[in-house]
């Protein structure tokens, strides 16, 4: 438990971070979800619309700290090199 105030700021402002960075992982799930699910379907139109939509939040993860820039990388590679074998 924390004892000095500084302690004691430090554990809410963790709660508060721990939150938000929750809800941003959250997102970013979904929108990887709604990918994953269009390449599923077989629809290249759909994906490659839910690829684009997914890139920013993605990024947008990688400069909040939610997500490694490299681990943002790979999945964006592995996820467009699906999207476009579908068109293909």
């Amino acid at each position: 438990m924390a004892n000095s105030p500084q302690a004691k700021k430090r554990a809410r402002q963790n709660e508060r971070r721990f939150a938000i960075n929750k809800a941003r992982r959250s997102r970013i799930r979904t929108y990887l979800r709604k990918v994953e699910e269009a390449i599923a379907s077989g629809d290249a139109a759909a994906a490659k619309a839910a690829l684009q939509a997914a890139q920013p939040e993605m990024m947008r993860g990688v400069t909040k700290g939610v997500l490694h820039k490299n681990t943002v990388a790979r999945k964006m590679s592995r996820l467009s090199a699906r999207v476009k074998a579908l068109s293909a």
